[in-house]
């Protein structure tokens, strides 16, 4: 049903088996059986399957106390206080950059103001003072410069 598979070694083939050496023996401290002082009761409890499972209760252990802890350093006591203070610092330094941003605004709002009232203020002195004067005439004539003398 299956091809044979030439890669596999077939059952004809020898097999080399290597077994374990064993180490040198060394002496082991005997083991010593210890009993406990008090033998615990023996527990039995019905599954709601019916199995029954019987064992013995073991008490939980009980850790060990903590031992006493150290005095927190005065460093430690710093650091922690510092970063509670800069915690609570950190609204009023975000309302102080807002106020400092807002004034920036007022002030180049202001500049600009004040540019567009000079501006308009210099527009209307040379438009009203062409309109209440009337023309302009200005005479030009030749001059000529003889020797180093002005003549007009």
């Amino acid at each position: 049903m299956f091809p044979e598979n030439s890669a596999h070694r077939t059952t004809d083939q020898a097999v080399t088996v290597h077994q374990p050496t064993p180490l040198a023996s060394i002496p082991a401290a005997p083991v010593i059986p210890v009993q406990p002082g008090v033998v615990p009761a023996v527990t039995s409890i019905v599954l709601p399957d019916g199995r029954v499972i019987t064992g013995y209760a073991i008490a939980p252990s009980q850790p060990e106390p903590v031992a006493a802890k150290p005095v927190v350093s005065r460093a430690a006591v710093n650091i922690a206080l510092g970063g509670i203070g800069f915690g609570a610092v950190c609204g009023g330094l975000v309302l102080l950059t807002t106020f400092i941003a807002a004034l920036a605004a007022l002030v180049q709002q202001l500049i600009i103001l004040a540019a567009v009232i000079f501006g308009g203020w210099i527009a209307i002195q040379v438009l009203t003072a062409t309109n209440q004067r009337g023309a302009t005439t200005v005479n030009i004539r030749k001059a000529v410069i003889k020797r180093n003398h002005f003549h007009g």
